[in-house]
């Protein structure tokens, strides 16, 4: 007689963690699709994917708000427990690291937009192998979150911080060219801006990965030298 309502309660709660789930994945196709147009619109001096892409960061806002809501009506009404609490826990701050990689897109494509006034740049190339790199580990974090696969997630933080050396190479490179180009330092600024921004992208993917990592085996893997420390 009590098996009824317990799997209708459980239902319920699938049904609330399914909306959950769709919510954060629709966060990520537009977080993904406006990181791209915002790097396009730096690569081909296009504004109005530029526009698009920050046209895209309302819609993100509004869905982590929605996350949001929902995340704590499950937390309030069903009060999971293990895997069930992690899961909702885990995809509420899934979505606060897709709405601060999204406004990373916002912030290159406000800088393709003063980029674009002026005289194209060669040296805009440079952020080419950062954008790619960035966006694969964003991919990569967020296909490990999806699928609980706890090896890609720590491949994502060994490969965030390549993404910090190629930031610091190009960061190096053009610093270089604004002695040897004066005329041009708003715009080389501009383009340091830009690989930072990429750079921030790979610093909220590791975030995400760590997240899935959680999610998927219960295990906290931030701040491994402070857990080294505290055990030693």
């Amino acid at each position: 007689m009590e098996t009824t309502p317990t799997r209708h309660i459980l239902g319920t709660f699938e049904n609330a963690l399914n909306t959950l789930r769709s919510d954060v994945l629709m966060m990520a196709s537009l977080t993904e699709r406006s990181l791209h147009n915002a790097m396009q619109a730096v690569l081909q001096r296009d504004s109005d994917l530029a526009n698009l892409a920050i046209a895209d960061d309302e819609e993100i806002d509004l869905l982590e708000k929605q996350v949001d809501q929902t995340g704590i009506e499950l937390l309030l009404r069903f009060q999971p427990v293990a895997s069930d609490l992690r899961q909702v826990i885990s995809a509420m701050k899934l979505s606060g690291n897709l709405e601060r990689v999204a406004d990373q897109g916002v912030n290159i494509s406000k800088r393709a937009r003063k980029l674009n006034l002026n005289p194209e740049l060669d040296d805009v190339h440079y952020l080419e192998p950062l954008f790619i790199e960035a966006l694969g580990v964003f991919k990569d974090s967020l296909k490990a979150f999806v699928e609980g696969d706890i090896e890609l997630a720590h491949a994502v933080k060994v490969r965030d911080k390549k993404l910090d050396e190629a930031n610091a190479d190009v960061a190096q490179r053009l610093t270089a060219r604004m002695a040897e180009d004066p005329d041009r330092i708003a715009d080389f600024l501009n383009l340091l801006l830009i690989a930072r921004h990429l750079e921030r992208v790979g610093d909220h993917s590791k975030n995400i990965a760590e997240d899935a990592v959680y999610a998927a085996a219960a295990e906290d893997i931030r701040h491994p030298r402070a857990q080294s420390a505290a055990r030693g």
